[in-house]
């Protein structure tokens, strides 16, 4: 069985990506290593040093899905997401300002003991400012 890596080079690659964890230093040392990319991240894997990219969108928050979007839009409304699927099919950015609408209205619901058809429960007032 050939040797990919030697000792030597397992351990300064280690020390090379522990102290900067980047893309930056992966490409670095393929470059000076005569790897690949991929070859560098798979021995980094292996050694369990190497820490995967976490992916952010644009406005460096989480991706989140529209599905994941209707499924909490659901949960917050007490109904099935089966029953509001077709949402998924809106734009994104309107989706999750109705997501971010509903959810704040949750939180800063206010318990009400009286509701306008007589029921008690809880009365979710949303007001945008």
């Amino acid at each position: 069985m050939s040797v990919n890596y030697t000792e030597e080079q397992v351990a300064y690659m280690t020390k090379l990506y522990e102290e900067n964890p980047t893309r930056e230093t992966v490409e670095n040392l393929a470059e000076e290593l005569g790897k690949s990319v991929k070859s560098i991240i798979g021995k980094l894997s292996r050694e369990g040093v190497y820490k995967k990219t976490v992916y952010k969108t644009k406005t460096g928050e989480d991706p989140i899905t529209k599905k994941e979007l209707v499924i909490e839009l659901a949960s917050y409304l007490d109904i099935s997401e089966d029953s509001i699927l077709g949402l998924e099919k809106s734009p994104k950015r309107d989706l999750k300002y109705l997501v971010d609408t509903v959810r704040a209205g949750f939180e800063n619901a206010q318990e009400s003991w009286e509701r306008p058809n007589g029921a008690t429960g809880l009365v979710i007032d949303i007001r945008r400012e």
